[in-house]
């Protein structure tokens, strides 16, 4: 029989974070400017998520910056999207590394750009060795993906397991953030009540708080809410109630 995993420590302040930032394009559409133009603004809400972290010392924070299916955006704007990853790392990384920082980037990074991914490559390595807040960025990053992307690996690494009962514990060493506890909080703004193929094996037990603000209008207060929100959740685990009194 499969094992669940040990129960995890509850806080009343979550130590992983995970957010869709939604709601970019109908922000701008609705003040009669270009989708782009969200974007850029959003870029601001991700600086205050970060800053908010640091400040409440959340340890782990996952933005979903750009999905696998999001190729199917139009060019103009998936250009932008690409241009705005390269000039963010260019501008923001050394502000990281001074904030002791750690930044990773989740995903397949096979299709971008060999100048993006150069880019990548070097501020993983210019902040790997931080040990404050850790920053995932997950671009062309799919749940489907990173379950198959882990399954794939699984076999050709240890192919002694396609003859035994494979255990969870066998097959999350090779998800793409394995070395990180699961999300406690996932949030996604933007008014939508999905989680749009993110993080799909990790989110199994997180608590989910939806926002109808636009990304580029969330902000500290609205953290505060969430926050607020998660700590009045009863995080069970499979248990009862009356067992959550009696520890």
């Amino acid at each position: 029989m499969t094992q669940m995993h040990s129960i995890p420590t509850v806080t009343d302040v979550p130590s992983h974070v995970a957010i869709i930032m939604d709601g970019n394009g109908r922000w701008a559409t609705e003040r009669h400017l270009p989708r782009t133009a969200g974007h850029i603004r959003g870029v601001r809400a991700v600086r205050r998520a970060v800053e908010y972290c640091v400040r409440h010392h959340i340890a782990y924070l996952t933005l979903f910056a750009f999905s696998s299916e999001n190729w199917r955006r139009p060019p103009e704007e998936v250009g932008l999207l690409m241009k705005l990853f390269v000039k963010s790392l260019q501008k923001e990384v050394s502000k990281l590394h001074k904030n002791n920082i750690r930044l990773r980037v989740i995903g397949d990074l096979s299709a971008f750009s060999s100048e993006l991914q150069t880019l990548i490559h070097a501020a993983e390595q210019q902040t790997i060795k931080n040990t404050g807040l850790t920053l995932n960025i997950a671009a062309n990053y799919g749940g489907r993906w990173d379950i198959l992307q882990a399954m794939r690996r699984m076999i050709q690494e240890r192919p002694e397991l396609l003859n035994a009962e494979i255990e969870a514990s066998d097959f999350e060493p090779f998800l793409s953030m394995a070395d990180m506890p699961e999300p406690d909080l996932f949030i996604r703004t933007g008014g939508e009540r999905r989680i749009s193929n993110f993080m799909i094996w990790q989110l199994a037990y997180t608590e989910l708080f939806f926002s109808d603000k636009y990304w580029p209008d969330f902000s500290a207060a609205d953290f505060d809410e969430a926050l607020a929100w998660y700590a009045q959740r009863e995080r069970r685990f499979g248990r009862t109630s009356a067992q959550l009194q009696e520890t």
